[in-house]
């Protein structure tokens, strides 16, 4: 079956911006092309169907692109192709790039044609590139992954919700290591069909709730909180959606704020600053920017909204 494949050409300077931008617009996980003849950089993603944008997706596209340029980024041309191309070399070249990923002693996560095995004790996830969002090796990805492992604490009762759940990598890798309930969120159907088909290849499907939802469209007075949240997400959902987001986080909870760039991140931390949280752990990697950040007064663990 044939692929559309929708690129970006932009500069080396900004590929990770705009590889973001393409992840969040399409829940896929792009691949990038530099070509040494003329310095620039070609962004793809491949999907099944011709994607026939709406005015508004394409209006916001267009302005998240202008986004990354104002953020002081080279973006270059930024020239938009959309064709067909087929399947079978585009699959095949996904294994020249991805590898397995250590989390410490607790996690791995290979794709299904590595040999590789788990340690004693090890949860393993087998996810392979294909057409989902997700699978560890981009940075904010990765550090969401750490946070996962880092925050869980053996035999003890831990929730976790995935805001902007994409392949599902985050969803499957808590309910792996032992977190319940484990609940996923994504605005697109197509993600959350391939993260329920990913749950089900990892035998944890049932261990989580996959739900089609839209974080301008969550309740701002959940009925549940959560001891971890992981909201990988662009900075302007991040900054206009917290007090949606907050009031999910229990008191002695701690959220992770990924998909940030550099340039950014001192106004989302500000921003959740002002809501009440401090900032307990972050890691920069090219020109990303990711945080984990918890109550500074568990006691009083209410957003400060507005």
């Amino acid at each position: 079956m044939p692929l559309w494949k929708f690129s970006v050409t932009t500069l080396p300077e900004a590929e990770d911006a705009v590889a973001e931008l393409l992840q969040a617009t399409f829940s896929q996980t792009p691949s990038s092309y530099h070509s040494l003849e003329n310095g620039t950089t070609e962004v793809a993603v491949y999907i099944k169907r011709n994607p026939n944008w709406s005015r508004v997706k394409r209006f916001r596209f267009l302005a998240a692109m202008e986004e990354i340029r104002s953020a002081g980024l080279e973006v270059g041309s930024g020239r938009i192709n959309l064709r067909h191309v087929r399947s079978e070399d585009w699959e095949e070249s996904w294994k020249r790039h991805f590898k397995p990923i250590q989390i410490g002693s607790a996690l791995l996560i290979q794709p299904g044609w590595s040999k590789r095995k788990p340690v004693k004790g090890q949860a393993q996830v087998v996810l392979d590139p294909g057409l989902s969002f997700g699978t560890g090796q981009h940075p904010t990805t990765g550090f969401c992954l750490e946070q996962l492992v880092k925050q869980r604490t053996k035999n003890q009762p831990q929730s976790f919700l995935d805001i902007g759940t994409g392949s599902g990598i985050l969803a499957i890798s808590a309910a792996k290591i032992g977190y319940r309930p484990v609940h996923a969120l994504d605005i697109d159907p197509e993600a959350v069909r391939i993260a329920r088909d990913n749950g089900e290849k990892n035998r944890v499907r049932h261990l989580i709730r996959f739900l089609q939802q839209d974080v301008l469209e969550m309740k701002k007075r959940p009925a549940r909180k959560y001891s971890l949240i992981c909201a990988n997400l662009i900075s302007t959902l991040l900054l206009s959606e917290r007090d949606r987001i907050l009031p999910r986080l229990e008191p002695r909870g701690i959220i992770v704020l990924a998909g940030i760039l550099r340039t950014e991140f001192e106004e989302v931390k500000r921003h959740y600053e002002r809501a009440g949280m401090k900032l307990v752990a972050a890691r920069s990697e090219k020109e990303w920017r990711s945080g984990a950040f918890a109550w500074k007064d568990a006691a009083l663990a209410r957003p400060k909204l507005g």
